[in-house]
Order: C-alpha cells, then structure tokens, then sequence
C-alpha cells in the first residue's frame, strides 16, 4: 500500500485514493483533501447496481478546538483557487494501508512529563459488507522536538497516553443528493430536516431520493446553511462546469480527550447494513472494522487487494466496472480486464458467473458493449467485445474449473458468435471472401479505438483493423477445439492475413487493410494494435522475422514507462499532450495517448520473440514492468491511471483507477511467474 511519510510534498496533494463498496458505489478523494473531481465523495451509492450512482455526502468540514485554538483538519478549495483553510503544512503523513488515514499536527500542549506535539489521525473506509462509509478520529501525541533531543519520550496511542484534555472534535457533513455526474447547487426545495434516533440522524434532502443516516458517538446540534462555490480544479481542466454549492444542516461535535470519534454513513435502503443498537454507534463502528481489516489481510498483495474494488454486483450476479470514478460495466473492458482480476487470481466462480450472464445478453452474435447508466437497452456497437469474450472463455474453460454443464453453455454462446459473425451481423461485421472479418459503417465507432465527438468518429478504422483479425483467428482456433467446422475457416483466416497485412516497408503489419472497405488499400500508421498478433492472446498469429518485425516497430516508436502510445510521434496525427476541453481530449485519445494495459499484450509478445527462460522473464520485469510500478505510488494510489501523455514525463490522465489496465498488470505477473 501507498505510504506518504511527512511532511506530505505538494507533488502528492493531488493524488487520489479509493474505497469502493462492492456494488457500484465508493467514497474518493485527494491526499490533500480538497475535492477537486464532482465525483469525489464520502457517500456515493450505487441504487441500481453498479449503475443509478448518486452523491448523497461530498465530504466534511472537521475541526478541533484545543488550547482555546481552533485547527482546521480539513481544507476546502473555493472559486477561484482558495484553499481555505489550508493545512497542507500540518500534515504529516498519509497512508493507504489498511484504508486511507492522515496524520494532523495540532500543536504544542503541556504533558505531565514533557512539552508534547498533539495530532489527530483520521481515516476513511467503506465497510464492503454493508456499504457504510465510517469515519474515525483520534486523538495521539508525540515528544516535542526539544524533549525528544533531552531524552524524554511521548507516547503514541495505548492506555497510559498522555494526552491534552478539553478536545473537542467538531465535524459539519456537506451534503447534495444528485446524480454523481451533475453538480449542485443551492435551492429551495433541498430539505434540512433532521431525525434523530438515539445516535443516528437522519436527513433526505430530496423526496425521490435516498435517506442519508450519520450514526455517531458524538452529539448534533442542528444548524443548517449553505456553503457556495466549492471549485473543482480538474473538472476545470477538463473543460466541464466546475463549481457546486453544498448544505451543511449541522455540527457533530465529539470529547475527543476521551475516547475516539466515530461516525458511520449510510444510504437508507441501499446499504446492507443490519440494523443495530443505535445508542451505541462506537460499537459498531469496531465490529466495522474488524471484519474490513481481516476481509483485506487475506489478499495476496497489494494488486489482489486493488482488483477487488472493481468486482462489483450487477442484477441477478457479478460483473467488472471499467473503471473509477466514472465508468460502469463495459463488455470489451470487462472481458479484457477478467483474465487479470479473476483468472490470474484465482476467483473462478466469480469469472464463472460473469461469463455466464453476459452469455445470456447475445443478440445476433454480439454481446453489449455496454449498459447505459439509466435504462435498461444494452448498446451493441462493438465488433471486438464478443471476440474478447471468446478470449475470456477460453482462459477460463483452461483452468479446468467449469462443470460439464457451464462448459456446454459456454461453447454454445461462441459458437454462436463465430456463427453470426460468419453469416453477417450489425454494422456491417462479417467475414468477407478472404476469410477476414470485415466491420464498420460511417459514423460508428467499433473498435477499441471509440473516440468519438458528435458525427466525428476521430479513428474510424473501418475495413480489416489488425487486432480484429488477430481476435477473429483466435476466436476460430478457439472454437475450433470442440466444433471442426470452425478448423478451415481458421487456417483460411490465418492464411490470409499473413498475406494480406505484412507491410514490405518495415516488415511489420499494416493497421487496417481494406480501407472504408474498399479492396487493396491499407493504413500504414503505427499503432499498438499489431502487437496482438504477436502477444496478448492465447494464439500467435504471426513468428520469425515478421513477429520480431512487429515487437520491434512497437518498441521503437511506441513503448514508454506507462504503456504503449497509440500512435508513433513521427505521424502527423499524433498528439503529445491529452489536456483541454472535451473535443480536445478526445481528439487524443487515441492519437498518441499512452495506454498502460497495452503493456499486457507487449511484454507477452515481447516474451515470445525472446527466449522465455528466467532471464528473459526478469529482464522483461526490469525494463518493462518495474518503471510501471512506480506509477502504484501517484496519481490513483494503488491502482493504475485509464492512460497518459504520449509525451514525457507521461503524466497520468483519464480515470486514476482503471480495470483493465490493473488487470494486465496482474496478467504481466502470471506470464513471469511462468516455469521454464
């Protein structure tokens, strides 16, 4: 896990951490504690799971009053840029392990043996077992840095602590109750009315909304306001609306000289909470805790322990959300990051279920590639998440975990998506006379390359796109081991495409062939997508000089620390910076912009280019994989970023906490950890 010995530098302010519920919700923020997303927040519930997310509490203002001073623990950033207050030199530490906790230095007080230095730690988890967010202060001490040089020693928590008496903890929750992808803002119709129920208050600001309860070992004292203009510095970078306004209808306030402050958050009917003593909401804050702290030392590693936010519930079973904190479930993302997060780590009933209810989402040989937020129409407009799936399944069926029944089902669905492929599907996908599969029409996106701004699709790839191919002649070969009517499709396919897309200029492959699917032209541009040939998945399309061909042309022009880039540098194309408004942003997207999972399929094919014996293992581990691990350290900790700038230093961008590009992290781990 990430930690951050203080004093906290200003190069890790903005970096995020995460705890998410299991179902589509999560609570995030920034080490700095500002807010700077309109998606960062303590209570952020999903009602329809994974999706139907609504922010219900943004986050706190938290102070103590020792000495007759008052310390902020919390900063607030407001229009223009005014962090208020700002306590970034009052912080003096931060960890992740075992959940988010901050150090805060109070001041001096006068101990019984000693002048001491107050702080307070505060943390954050989501319990996942019922989807509460708990909150805990507490009061501890240290020598001062002149009674540490005489010799004398303070003490750190534990019974005979010495510590100031007459702190008192004031928390004031902000809360909205919108949907997490909008911004709020002050209106007469927000209700501050409060309930209490012994230890529990109970707000619904909005009649159509879920109730927020705050149970805690403090006393409330109701005093509703508005506080107005909080500003979001990334939503402003990424040319969106930045600012909001939050109620704040009253103060906790807490004896924290004499025990612990507990406060716990839930969303009424959508947690999974059990209902419990309300007078004695401490209690239930520790058994919160105790079943959190041992549900996360059971994970192998700080990776294993980072995949499971992504496994979340979905109706009727399991699926993966793409990514934190804006994506739900996507089918290519799913099927892609499932091999890593699941399979790689040994949670086979749950890629089991996963396989199997997407089976049942098939509808002229394609799967979703995805599910809309509201709604309930899956959106079929991807010629590669079926094949993914195809992927996926055999990677699972490999494990010889399957009963004869799910394995039945399972080659069932792709025979049936290797039968409406053939045969012709939406958008023009089908196998054309070469063998190939052909896909694409004006104005649609269906590769994994989807930018698209209004009517403009920015990389349309529409004809023969490499990674098709290579998925489509893995998908035949695949299918081919139980079904033989799919073995001369496969050997024709691949036949076919080592005549067809090696390019003579470089020996590598082309990206597309068949432009606009006009017959004998091709697209010459360097991209990632050729290395899928080589590396990535189960079957190798392409050996000898032309496999090496590919892995070095790749890692020329496009490999860096973070991933691989999506176009070569000496392409007019090419964008070296992913910054701006929306168009801007997705305008470069994929046009240079770094993508860490394609790391995956590069040291994979890397790997079968080499000699795959312990030295090459560990020297794909030096040279490829170590630089990406630094990465666990910034941007979103413990996790890997959706992607980065082409150019260096390959700044972090897009969503901090992303899938699949953890998933092909752990991917990486099971193909060097292979034996000899």
């Amino acid at each position: 896990m990430t930690t951050i010995a203080g004093p906290i530098g200003s190069e890790h302010l903005q970096d995020e951490w995460l705890e998410a519920d299991g179902f589509g919700g999560f609570a995030s923020g920034t080490v700095g504690m500002p807010r700077t997303r309109r998606y960062h927040a303590l209570l952020l519930a999903a009602t329809r799971p994974p999706a139907g997310r609504i922010v219900l509490v943004n986050g706190i203002e938290a102070w103590v009053d020792m000495n007759g001073k008052r310390y902020a623990l919390t900063t607030q950033c407001y229009v223009p840029d005014l962090n208020v207050p700002d306590i970034a030199d009052r912080l003096l530490g931060f960890t992740t392990e075992p959940w988010p906790t901050w150090r805060i230095a109070l001041g001096a007080f006068a101990g019984m043996s000693a002048d001491m230095n107050a702080e307070v730690s505060a943390e954050v988890f989501v319990a996942k077992a019922t989807g509460e967010t708990v909150l805990r202060w507490r009061l501890q001490c240290s020598a001062s840095a002149a009674s540490a040089t005489n010799g004398t020693n303070g003490t750190n928590g534990g019974s005979d602590r010495e510590l100031p008496c007459g702190v008192t903890l004031h928390v004031r929750p902000l809360l909205s109750g919108r949907d997490y992808h909008a911004l709020h803002h002050e209106n007469g119709a927000f209700n501050f009315t409060a309930d209490l129920d012994g230890a529990c208050v109970r707000w619904r600001p909005y009649g159509d909304l879920p109730a927020i309860r705050a149970a805690s070992n403090g006393s409330y004292a109701h005093a509703p306001d508005w506080y107005r203009n909080f500003c979001y510095a990334v939503e402003r970078e990424r040319g969106l609306e930045f600012t909001e306004d939050l109620a704040a209808p009253g103060i906790f306030s807490f004896d924290l000289s004499a025990c612990d402050a507990v406060m716990i958050l839930s969303a009424e009917g959508v947690s999974r909470a059990q209902a419990f003593d309300t007078s004695d909401a401490f209690a239930h804050a520790q058994r919160l805790e105790y079943v959190e702290r041992t549900r996360r030392a059971a994970f192998a590693s700080r990776l294993h322990r980072s995949a499971d936010a992504y496994v979340v519930a979905r109706e009727g079973g399991r699926t993966i959300v793409a990514g934190f904190p804006w994506f739900t479930d996507w089918g290519r993302d799913t099927f892609i990051a499932m091999r890593g997060l699941l399979l790689a780590c040994g949670r086979y009933d749950e890629a089991q279920a996963i396989l199997l209810q997407w089976s049942a989402t098939l509808s002229e040989g394609m799967l979703p590639n995805r599910f809309p937020d509201y709604g309930d129409t899956p959106e079929y407009n991807s010629v590669d998440a079926s094949l993914w799936f195809v992927v996926a399944v055999h990677d699972y069926l490999a494990v010889q975990h399957a009963s004869d029944a799910t394995r039945r089902c399972l080659q069932q669905a792709v025979d049936a998506i290797l039968a409406g492929y053939s045969r012709g599907t939406r958008f023009a996908i089908g196998a054309d006379q070469d063998g190939l599969l052909r896909a694409g029409v004006p104005g649609v996106q269906l590769t994994w390359m989807d930018a698209k701004i209004g009517d403009w699709v920015v990389t349309p790839r529409i004809g023969k796109p490499v990674e098709i191919q290579a998925l489509w002649i893995n998908a035949l070969r695949i299918a081919s081991n139980w079904n033989a009517q799919w073995q001369a499709p496969a050997r024709r396919a691949a036949r076919a495409f080592v005549e067809r897309f090696v390019d003579p200029a470089s020996g590598a492959l082309f990206d597309v062939i068949d432009v606009d699917h006009v017959s004998g032209t091709f697209d010459r541009a360097i991209r990632p997508n050729q290395i899928f040939a080589v590396g990535g998945l189960p079957y190798q399309i392409v050996d000898g000089a032309i496999a090496r061909a590919v892995v070095e042309q790749v890692r020329v022009h496009l490999l860096t620390p973070m991933g691989l880039r999506t176009l070569a540098p000496s392409d007019p194309a090419y964008r070296p910076y992913y910054a701006g408004g929306p168009r801007e942003r997705d305008g470069a997207y994929h046009q240079g912009t770094v993508w860490p999972w394609l790391l995956g399929p590069f040291v994979e094919a890397w790997l079968r280019v080499e000699a795959p014996d312990a030295a090459a293992r560990a020297a794909a581990w030096e040279r490829f994989v170590a630089p990406l691990d630094a990465h666990l350290d910034c941007a979103g900790l413990d996790h890997i970023s959706e992607i980065a700038d082409a150019n260096a230093p390959h700044r972090p961008a897009g969503a901090p906490f992303q899938a699949w590009s953890l998933g092909e992290r752990l991917r990486i781990d099971a193909l060097l950890a292979a034996r000899d």
